[in-house]
């Protein structure tokens, strides 16, 4: 994409040039080395070129790590190293000579008598020069409107996951892992939520292996009172449990619909309990309270079995960008866990206590380790980096990608108002207003713009599908995104043909004519 808006920058200035390379060539100079200045002209540009894109490509890589985030593993490993840097300039150079190749052409076959005697740049593009230059022109366009409509695409999906009801509430909430590996497991625990409780601007604490968003979840297997049994283990549900200890419903403020919460007492050496949420009991226990069944886990209807003593409304504890599935809750006093999460409700900034949470688990426990420690609502953030990435990695593009593109647009343009000099002065000299001159450049341009805006609808219903995986309440093909970007690009790229517009309406047909 950049060769050929360099290549159509080139022509258009190698037209402005056409009086100083008639002259080298009536001076003596031979058309290999007036193809030779052209070529080196267009290197010289290129490692200008270069050298700004490793100051650019060093940036780059900075913000990237900056904006990236979680979204991308290791990312702290990639470097800027220097056989990439050699690859990119060679292509440049390659490029560049590429883009270059048709100026220096033109240059050396160029007919320095014809130019000198009209004293100025006439009809000095061919009919091909421009085509190819439209095609291009139109390529470039439809490709850039595939990466807006991408981007469009990933930016109503961000909206509509910012918007999306999780069914439980992120904000004002501290989360952090903490292993403990001495001493009493279930004191330790007692007394940290005792602690942590007390502190000042805490409004309450529960310890939870499950919490949503962070991908923890026991996978269970299990069988329901009031269904047949299963013949196999395999054909029995396999359902995630979340083990939590009392009061952790109401930190996220997941409302309890049915039954209680679990209490203190409900202890190891209790009769085994579990809430369940209300899309496990619409599944399992259609048209009747599920409060007071038995649910049997692991080993088949000959183990003790689990009572259901609460149902909690759904949420999406998974993915955000799933619906509610059944899930289990079970004691964390009953199912406990080596190592997991302690989530903090606070009634102001939740990383005002960071310090002191901290402080008050060692208090407990000098050989704790409390790790990750970040609010929910960075979790959530974490959760959706891969999409957030992509929608800025793919912005980032379209906005580059728009600019070249109206950059192109304006240059072939230009080069058509030059390649009509005569022509548009002949229409003035026998009475063509301004207006009419105008009309006739932006007719040019919007058969341009429409063409490319056509080819790229196409490309963009294309390529768009590689993106279903990222979406989240959007089509790939969603007509709403797809005119919008359409007109939008068109709009903007419209503007941008303003001033060759004006130019070719200010001819002079007395001075263009005199030239030929």
């Amino acid at each position: 994409m950049p060769c050929g808006k360099v290549a159509a920058l080139l022509l258009v200035r190698g037209l402005h040039r056409q009086d100083e390379y008639a002259v080298r060539t009536a001076l003596g100079v031979r058309r290999l080395a007036l193809f030779r200045q052209v070529t080196i002209e267009s290197l010289l540009l290129a490692l200008i070129g270069s050298a700004l894109g490793v100051g650019l490509a060093l940036g780059i890589v900075r913000m990237f790590k900056l904006i990236a985030g979680p979204a991308i593993p290791r990312l702290d490993a990639v470097t800027t190293v220097w056989p990439v840097l050699v690859s990119g300039l060679a292509v440049a150079l390659l490029g560049a000579a590429v883009a270059g190749l048709l100026p220096a052409l033109r240059a050396s076959r160029l007919d320095a008598m014809s130019v000198i005697k009209s004293a100025g740049p006439k009809s000095s593009a061919g009919r091909g020069e421009r085509r190819l230059l439209r095609a291009v022109t139109v390529g470039q366009t439809a490709l850039t409107l595939a990466l807006l409509m991408g981007a469009g695409l990933l930016l109503r999906t961000t909206s509509n996951l910012a918007q999306v009801d999780s069914g439980y509430n992120t904000g004002q909430i501290l989360n952090m892992t903490v292993t403990a590996v001495q001493g009493d497991w279930n004191a330790f625990h007692a007394r940290a939520l005792e602690q942590v409780a007390a502190i000042p601007g805490v409004e309450g604490a529960a310890f939870a292996w499950g919490v949503p968003l962070t991908g923890n979840n026991w996978p269970g297997i299990f069988e329901f009172e009031g269904q047949p049994p299963v013949a196999r283990p395999t054909d029995a549900a396999a359902l995630p449990v979340r083990s939590v200890t009392p009061g952790y419903f109401n930190i996220l403020r997941m409302p309890i619909t049915e039954g209680r919460d679990f209490r203190d007492s409900d202890k190891r050496d209790s009769p085994s309990v579990a809430i369940v949420n209300r899309a496990l009991a619409e599944r399992y226990f259609p048209g009747t309270s599920p409060i007071g069944k038995k649910l049997w886990r692991f080993g088949g209807r000959q183990q003790p079995p689990t009572e259901i003593i609460g149902v909690v409304a759904n949420s999406r504890t998974g993915d955000l960008t799933k619906p509610p599935e059944p899930e289990i809750y079970m004691s964390l006093w009953q199912a406990s866990a080596f190592s997991k999460d302690l989530v903090v409700r606070t009634t102001a900034e939740p990383r005002i206590v960071m310090a002191d949470v901290q402080r008050a688990l060692r208090g407990v426990d000098a050989t704790v380790a409390v790790e990750n420690m970040k609010t929910l609502d960075q979790v959530r953030a974490d959760s959706v980096a891969t999409r957030t990435f992509a929608t800025q990695l793919l912005v980032g593009f379209a906005i580059v990608a728009s600019i070249l593109t109206l950059v192109g647009v304006y240059g072939v343009l230009s080069l058509s108002v030059a390649s009509r000099r005569r022509e548009i002065a002949v229409r003035g000299a026998i009475g063509a207003q301004g207006h009419h001159i105008r009309k006739l450049v932006f007719s040019d341009a919007f058969r341009l713009i429409a063409g490319g805006v056509v080819a790229g609808v196409i490309v963009a219903i294309v390529l768009s599908r590689a993106l279903a995986t990222f979406l989240f309440g959007v089509e790939s093909t969603d007509p709403a995104t797809l005119i919008s970007v359409g007109m939008l690009f068109a709009v903007v790229a419209l503007l941008a043909c303003w001033m060759p517009t004006h130019r070719a309406a200010q001819i002079v047909p007395i001075e263009a004519l005199r030239s030929e």
